[in-house]
């Protein structure tokens, strides 16, 4: 569904809200904005270091990622400030998506030197620890984002609550690739694990580009 398509859909099926309520309820998308961006910073702050330290490329793609996330963030701040049309919206998210593409090509290449190279990546306890804190913690931010962003009719809103979700999926898949390396010395696990981030943000970069919005998560 596009986001021309999805738009026209929540306003079909949502009631009229009241003035007093929807300014309420962008209060509260900015709010939820301005909380998720807090904790993208320190998540940011402790993965790139983690990263650098242990030479992993998931660490560092992660990291990156929470830099994307951050910047959604932000988008939606600026939406509900300026009381932003549709057309403001495409172009936010095709914002969005253009650094998803980079971060795509940063974790392909870096991911690929340390395979081809066979550079191994030391465990990361730290990491380790990011990441099993995120996994459960991002799907609830994620919900809450996603129950304003229905009752507003934004789709712009929803595509943020999306890359929370998806956030949640990375965490998993850093998480297990972090492991492996530190139990099991599989330190080809953590470039696999980046490049399954690498995957999962060009889908979402694709489907933000089209103006698409998932509303599965």
């Amino acid at each position: 569904m596009t986001s021309i398509e999805l738009q026209r859909e929540l306003q079909r099926q949502l009631p009229m809200t009241p003035p007093r309520q929807r300014l309420a309820l962008e209060r509260r998308a900015r709010l939820l904005a301005w909380s998720g961006n807090v904790w993208h910073v320190v998540e940011f702050g402790v993965a790139i270091f983690a990263g650098v330290i242990a030479a992993s490329p998931a660490l560092i793609g992660f990291s990156l990622d929470s830099l994307i996330e951050l910047a959604a963030g932000f988008v939606i701040v600026w939406l509900y400030r300026l009381r932003s049309g549709h057309a403001d919206e495409r172009r936010a998210q095709q914002l969005v998506a253009s650094s998803y593409f980079l971060l795509v090509v940063f974790i392909v290449v870096e991911s690929s030197y340390t395979l081809v190279g066979a550079h191994h990546p030391e465990a990361s306890w730290v990491g380790i620890g990011l990441a099993a804190f995120t996994a459960p913690t991002m799907p609830l931010l994620a919900l809450a984002k996603r129950r304003v962003g229905y009752r507003l009719g934004s789709s712009a809103t929803l595509s943020e609550a999306a890359q929370n979700q998806i956030c949640a999926y990375l965490s998993i898949a850093l998480l297990a690739g972090l492991l492996a390396n530190a139990l099991a010395g599989w330190w080809w696990a953590d470039p696999v694990a980046a490049l399954a981030i690498a995957a999962v943000a060009a889908r979402e970069g694709v489907a933000s580009w089209h103006g698409e919005t998932c509303d599965c998560c």
